[in-house]
């Protein structure tokens, strides 16, 4: 996810032909009944969102979240208000208490459709300057939805394998994420690439598996454990309310449907492996009443979702809640 992820998410999924190999009719998962789940949930849950003022709301300071997320573009510390930016969201994030992810991604700058990312050393410079700047984020992740073609390394797994490389070595004690890869059709191939190109096994992989959740399934999650080795954290994923994008992936929408899929997320994605060690609910608050994607736990009027509660209730389960 980007600053602005979703318009660039639909452009991939246009331009990708990998796109029309997801399309299935929109109530594949409409007749699933799901029970209500009890027991101590293991996983760990986050929050991602992009905007520093959700650390103002109280609601969300008082769920208690310990773990929060957002992507940021690769040279986002050379641009005034990209860093303004995340200034704010790193603060507010300590203020919490909350441990952050940072996922690096394509550049706010790039405009067209032709999207060439960062060499490898280039890269590190700016990682650098992110480590500089930010000493106390020990949480990141090589770059993000790293196998769409929207984004300049769907082709290029040797590339993101030399990023992530460049932040294990030069970020000692920190958790780094190989990569956070979207759930397409070459999820699996692209990993395993990563992985023979890397030569060194990760300990942590990114998913955002809004398909999934959205369709009640667990097909997609399961491929991802059993192709890698280490933990997989859900760092993106939620409900879906509403979606105003070119995408060809049919997904049910609607506040009802949202709070059944992220009922979905933690009675059985997080329960699936022991290995789901993390998952990032995205996102809290919408920005518009027209968003272009709208997965949000609280809408543009400021109104409480149904889903809220069924996070709250995980957070319970987890014994993290206050």
């Amino acid at each position: 996810m980007e600053a602005r992820r979703r318009p660039s998410r639909a452009v991939a999924c246009v331009v990708s032909l990998l796109c029309l190999a997801l399309v299935v009719p929109a109530s594949s998962g409409a007749a699933i009944k799901l029970k209500p789940v009890t027991g101590k949930l293991k996983t760990k849950i986050g929050i991602g969102d992009q905007k520093a003022e959700v650390f103002d709301d109280e609601r969300l300071r008082d769920l208690g979240f310990g773990y929060v997320r957002r992507s940021v573009a690769w040279d986002a510390l050379r641009h005034a208000d990209q860093r303004a930016e995340l200034d704010a969201w790193v603060t507010g994030a300590r203020l919490i208490g909350a441990e952050p992810l940072i996922t690096l991604a394509r550049s706010r700058k790039t405009t067209g459709r032709t999207y060439r990312p960062p060499t490898a050393a280039r890269y590190l410079r700016e990682f650098v300057r992110f480590r500089k700047r930010y000493p106390t984020v020990k949480t990141w992740s090589a770059w993000n939805e790293a196998n769409i073609c929207g984004v300049g390394t769907c082709r290029k797994p040797e590339l993101v394998a030399r990023y992530y490389n460049a932040i294990r070595r030069n970020c000692p004690g920190c958790k780094v994420v190989a990569a956070d890869l979207l759930d397409q059709p070459n999820m699996i191939s692209w990993a395993r690439a990563f992985r023979r190109a890397a030569r060194f096994e990760p300990k942590y992989w990114g998913l955002h598996d809004y398909i999934d959740a959205n369709r009640f399934q667990t097909t997609r999650t399961a491929s991802l454990l059993r192709a890698v080795p280490g933990e997989v954290w859900l760092t993106e994923i939620g409900g879906l309310v509403a979606r105003r994008n070119r995408s060809t992936v049919k997904l049910p929408q609607g506040k009802a449907h949202a709070a059944r899929a992220t009922r979905f997320i933690f009675d059985r994605l997080a329960r699936l492996d022991r290995r789901v060690a993390r998952i990032y609910i995205y996102h809290w608050r919408s920005s518009t009443r027209r968003d272009s994607w709208d997965s949000a736990l609280i809408d543009a009027n400021d109104q409480a979702r149904p889903a809220l509660a069924v996070v709250k209730r995980a957070l319970r389960q987890t014994g993290d809640a206050e």
